[in-house]
């Protein structure tokens, strides 16, 4: 979920900085979840052929789609926090 609500925040973003937006999160863990999202339809990644390389990631169409069921969800979270 953060990685969606970060994506849909910014709007693009390259790897590092995302990496250094999700305190904690180790380059293993945010590229292989990145790699799930984007073969579920829901982030964009665009690689750049340069050196060093550059990955930059977005939300697809159905990426946004999914943001207002998140804060949905969120919100019932708030609202039965005990």
């Amino acid at each position: 979920m953060l990685i969606l609500y970060t994506l849909s925040w910014f709007k693009v973003v390259r790897f590092n900085e995302l990496k250094k937006f999700i305190d904690g999160i180790s380059y293993k863990t945010l590229s292989f979840t990145l790699k799930e999202l984007e073969s579920d339809g829901l982030v964009h990644r665009e690689e750049y052929p340069q050196i060093p390389p550059k990955v930059e990631c977005s939300l697809t169409e159905r990426g946004k789609s999914l943001i207002p069921i998140l804060e949905q969800l969120c919100t019932w979270g708030e609202e039965h926090r005990q």
